[in-house]
């Protein structure tokens, strides 16, 4: 096996992931630039009204495969809720998301892109997120600051959800390489590791068991199908591309 040209990563609970998240505290932090609420609504009601629209419609959205965009969310909600803020979308989606989940790096993930930018090794992104692309290069741009990655895909912009190959077929066509130079890394055994496979693309399960992904309910009780890469810690990945051909 020969090092690859490039490797494109998940990003909850692969390169980062999310604690303390309390939507509540977002939509007070919201709160603080009301324009009119004109049927005088509590942000406790807000969250409530906020909550059951998120797992009822954006459920039935991923539960077919899509994804919904935050902005078109958001927009139906306070609209329907007649409530009106001086800021614009993205200004409501970066404090929201900013304020109710608090993001940090997975262990060694830092160390782990310094190294494969070391190694001349392309980078880039596929998430399943309803946050904008642009959200999404925020974080990551603050969390890792010396990253080189190339595009960053967010499910929320481009309609379909992993594991549809649409997304890494896509992400094929932005690098200009053939699936067989590229490698995927993820934490979702279907979403991640078996879609990768599915397309040709060599397949990295990160398996990290002591952050706790609190979406990863039932995700990895079957393990991959496909030959792949099983590791617990971005330092063994690194060991791993150190013992490559080049």
């Amino acid at each position: 096996m020969k090092k690859p040209k490039m490797i494109i990563f998940d990003y909850g609970h692969t390169l980062a992931y999310e604690h303390d998240v309390d939507f509540l505290r977002g939509t007070k932090a919201l709160f603080e630039h009301i324009k009119t609420n004109k049927q005088n609504l509590s942000p406790e009601q807000v969250n409530d009204f906020s909550s059951k629209l998120f797992y009822e419609l954006l459920g039935d959205a991923r539960t077919s495969g899509l994804e919904l965009h935050q902005w078109q969310t958001q927009r139906f909600l306070y609209e329907y809720l007649e409530i009106v803020f001086s800021l614009e979308p993205e200004q409501i989606e970066e404090i929201l998301w900013s304020s109710s989940a608090l993001g940090a790096l997975m262990p060694d993930a830092d160390v782990m892109i310094d190294y494969i930018n070391a190694c001349g090794i392309r980078s880039g992104v596929i998430s399943n997120i309803s946050w904008s692309g642009a959200a999404l290069s925020k974080r990551l741009n603050g969390l890792l600051p010396l990253n080189h990655f190339e595009f960053i895909i967010a499910s929320s912009e481009y309609v379909f959800r992993k594991p549809n190959p649409l997304l890494f077929e896509l992400a094929l066509k932005k690098s200009g390489l053939p699936a067989s130079d590229v490698w995927f890394c993820g934490d979702n055994v279907r979403a991640d590791i078996d879609a990768a496979a599915a397309v040709g693309i060599f397949p990295i399960w990160y398996d990290h068991t002591e952050i706790v992904d609190p979406w990863s309910r039932g995700k990895n009780e079957i393990g991959p199908s496909c030959e792949h890469l099983h590791i617990h810690e971005w330092a063994e990945f690194t060991s791993f591309i150190k013992g490559l051909e080049e």
